[in-house]
Formats: structure tokens, C-alpha cells, sequence
């Protein structure tokens, strides 16, 4: 019988999980570009801004571009690992949301016909922010149990839409320069204080499917869609993201385990690349549950 080859877990920073994450479970890390106040930035660089900074900005009034990875960067990347005689398994940004996924493919093809024998294999994550990095951590503990290459990429492709996206943004005209809701609506909803309610359907795309009135309701919803989702689904741990507005994911947090009865919840800060569509006062939580229908 064969010997498996050794194989390393790579994802991008568009997972938004801490730094120390990645190093301590030797994740290979690829970055997104954004631009803020006229500089670029690779969001997996160590001279990348830090959340703060960078939400500080934002609050200035700088407004951020991105652009995603490029094939030659993937390339590179994942070439020196399998120089090492290693494999390489690609959990990729939501192909909803960005290009990445395509250029990490193309980037894998080109790589494994330069190195006969090798396997580079992308799988399209169709998530974002920590639900990429909750599908990241799933990847971990299958990869620790000794899962192979193949066996991970089948449970990843299978379970891959079990990982729930609730989303709720605090500034409509954020959404309205992304092109989410129209100019009138980000005025009338602002004036009358209405918060909309967003997920990551089954092809990726961040979608609305609500809003209410008022920040307390908006993120109640989001625990009350967990209620309406978790099914018999047992959640050793969730995570949360916010963008600058750590109080209001401590409240959701506090939500979750007064009624599921969760402790493990790791909160986290939304990234630079998913923050430059967000803006601030995003909060989102990320579960596996039955199904991210709505």
C-alpha cells in the first residue's frame, strides 16, 4: 500500500481567527490585499495594520479597497510546501464573496503539473469570516485524529453547509456603498433605527433576510436564528466576530450560553479584508447547525 504523504492545512486571513491560531496549529496563511488612506496592505504580512487601527480609520473616514489573492502569490505559497515533500489542503474564502477561490485553484494546478505526484486540493469553504474559521478549526480536530487528505476533503465538501452564518451591521450606508441596500433605504432605515438582519446561503453570498428595529432586537436574533438552526447538533464550541463593538458580542455570547448552555465561545475581531465591507458595528455568530437556510 502507498504511504500517505505528510499534508498541511492553508486557508486565508479572511478567517479572521488570531494570529497565534495559525502558528500554533502550523497553518499556512495567504492574505488578501486592502487599501486604506492610499497604502496597501497584505492582510497576512506583519506589518498589516491591527484591527484597531484600522477600524480607527474607518472612523475618520477612510474607506478601504480589496482585491484577492492572486494566483502567482498562491502559487508561491503553495509550491514551497510541497517542495518539502508535503501535501496540501486549501480551505478557500466563500466563491460568493471573492475571486480567491478561482485563483487558488488555478494556483493548484499549476503547482501539482510542476511537481508530479504532489496533491493540492482546494475546497471552496462557501464561508466567511470565523464561519471559515469554525470550518478551520473542524479541519484541525479531523486532521488530529488522523484523517487523511482524501477523508478530510470528503467531510469538508459534505459538511461544509452545516456551518451557519447570522449576521446583524450597525451602519446601513456601509451597506449602501458595498452596493447591498439602496441610498434611500440606508436614510430611512437610519433615521427610523433599523438594523438589518444578514446570513451566507448555501452558494455563499451574503444575503438579507430581515431587519428589525433597534441594536438590542437585531442581536437577539441572531441567538433566536441559532434556536431556529441548531437542531440536535452538538456545539463543543462557537465562535463570534464584531467589528469594534466587543460589548455587543459579549451580550451575544452571554445569550448563548444562558440558553444552550455553551461555554466555550471564542470571540474575536472581524478582519481588515471582511471589516473593508462591513464596517463598523458588525456582529456575527457562527454555529453548525441543520441548515443556513432560511
Amino acid at each position: 500500500m502507498e504511504k500517505q504523504r505528510e499534508y498541511l492545512l492553508s486557508t486565508e486571513t479572511t478567517c479572521d481567527m488570531p494570529r497565534e491560531y495559525y502558528r500554533e496549529h502550523g497553518i499556512n496563511l495567504l492574505g488578501l490585499t486592502y487599501i486604506i488612506d492610499g497604502k496597501e496592505y497584505d492582510s497576512a504580512s506583519d506589518d498589516s495594520l491591527t484591527p484597531d487601527e484600522f477600524f480607527d480609520k474607518i472612523r475618520n473616514g477612510a474607506m478601504p479597497k480589496t482585491s484577492q489573492v492572486t494566483v502567482e502569490s498562491a502559487v508561491k505559497s503553495f509550491e514551497a510546501i510541497v517542495k518539502e515533500g508535503k501535501d496540501v489542503f486549501h480551505l478557500a474564502f466563500s466563491s460568493g464573496l471573492s475571486g480567491t477561490y478561482q485563483s487558488c485553484c488555478i494556483a493548484a494546478a499549476e503547482v501539482m503539473e510542476r511537481h508530479p505526484g504532489s496533491k493540492v486540493i482546494v475546497v471552496d469553504s462557501l464561508a466567511a469570516s470565523m464561519g471559515q474559521g469554525l470550518m478551520l478549526d473542524y479541519c484541525v480536530r479531523l486532521k488530529d485524529k488522523g484523517f487523511s487528505l482524501s477523508e478530510l476533503t470528503e467531510t469538508i465538501t459534505r459538511d461544509r453547509l452545516k456551518f451557519c452564518h447570522n449576521f446583524t451591521v450597525n451602519d446601513l450606508f456601509h451597506l449602501h456603498r458595498g452596493g447591498r441596500v439602496s441610498k434611500m433605504s440606508a436614510v430611512v432605515g437610519t433615521a427610523l433605527g433599523i438594523k438589518p438582519l444578514l446570513h451566507v446561503d448555501d452558494d455563499g453570498h451574503l444575503i438579507n433576510v430581515g431587519k428589525t428595529r433597534g441594536r438590542k432586537q437585531a442581536l437577539t436574533w441572531l441567538v433566536d436564528r441559532m434556536a431556529d438552526r441548531i437542531g440536535d447538533n452538538k456545539n463543543e464550541k462557537i465562535f463570534i466576530s464584531h467589528s469594534a463593538c466587543y460589548e455587543d458580542a459579549k451580550f451575544v455570547a452571554d445569550l448563548v450560553r444562558e440558553r444552550f448552555h455553551i461555554d466555550d465561545i471564542l470571540i474575536g475581531d472581524i478582519g481588515q479584508v471582511i471589516g473593508s465591507h462591513t464596517g463598523i458595528g458588525t456582529v456575527a455568530l457562527f454555529f453548525v447547525g441543520d441548515t443556513r437556510d432560511i
